[in-house]
C-alpha cells in the first residue's frame, strides 16, 4: 500500500535500524521503545492484520516467527527471555494497520507493558 507506514519503511523511503531482514521480513528498531529492546518485525507484504491472513498469505507468519527467534539471538534476549505482541485491530491498540509483531526484551518484563 502507498501510504502504509511500514510499507514505505521497507522500501528505505522512511529510514529506520534495520535489526534483521530477509526476502519475506523486514525487522527495525521501534522509535517509541517500551523496552531496552524493542524490534517491530514486519512482513515485506502488506497485510492489514492478523484478521487479513487467509490461505493466500498465512505462510507470512511462519516467516515472521523465524525472524522473531533470530532477532532474539541477534539482540540477546534469547537468553533471559522475551514477549512478543501483536495489536490486532484499533480496540486491541493497533495503530498502523500493517500486520507487526512487537519483541520485547531487555528487561524483567511486568504484566503491564505495552
Amino acid at each position: 500500500m502507498e501510504n502504509c507506514l511500514f510499507c514505505r519503511i521497507i522500501k528505505g523511503e522512511i529510514p529506520s535500524t534495520k535489526v534483521y531482514e530477509d526476502e519475506h521480513v523486514y525487522a527495525f528498531k521501534d522509535i517509541n521503545p517500551a523496552t531496552p529492546v524493542h524490534v517491530l518485525v514486519v512482513p515485506k507484504v502488506h497485510i492489514d492484520s492478523i484478521e487479513a491472513l487467509n490461505d493466500n498469505n498465512i505462510e507470512n507468519t511462519t516467516h515472521i516467527h523465524r525472524a522473531i527467534k533470530k532477532v532474539a539471538e541477534i539482540t540477546g534476549i534469547n537468553k533471559d527471555g522475551y514477549r512478543v505482541i501483536i495489536n490486532c485491530g484499533k480496540d486491541g491498540g493497533q495503530t498502523v494497520f500493517h500486520l507487526h509483531y512487537h519483541v520485547l526484551g531487555g528487561t524483567k518484563l511486568t504484566e503491564k507493558i505495552i
